[in-house]
């Protein structure tokens, strides 16, 4: 799997999303990270939104905070 790389259009989606709602644009980033290359994402359990939750909380420090390399545009 190759890793994620984001493009312009991506951040510009991220950044509205980030505007209005971070958590959900970290959200948002973390199902892009984990899409195959087909843009879907699978996860082998029972409770989804659990496993959603924990991948938050292990992959980011604030799930809050701008996660893009660059900081946010304005």
């Amino acid at each position: 799997m190759k890793p994620f790389t984001s493009s312009r259009r991506f951040r510009r989606e991220y950044d509205h999303l980030f505007r209005t709602d971070p958590a959900a644009a970290n959200v948002f980033l973390l199902m892009a990270e984990l899409a195959d290359e087909r843009g879907e994402v699978r996860l082998k359990t029972a409770f989804p939104e659990i496993e959603i939750q924990k991948l938050m909380a292990a992959r980011f420090e604030d799930c809050r905070a701008y996660q893009l390399p660059g900081g946010p545009r304005r």
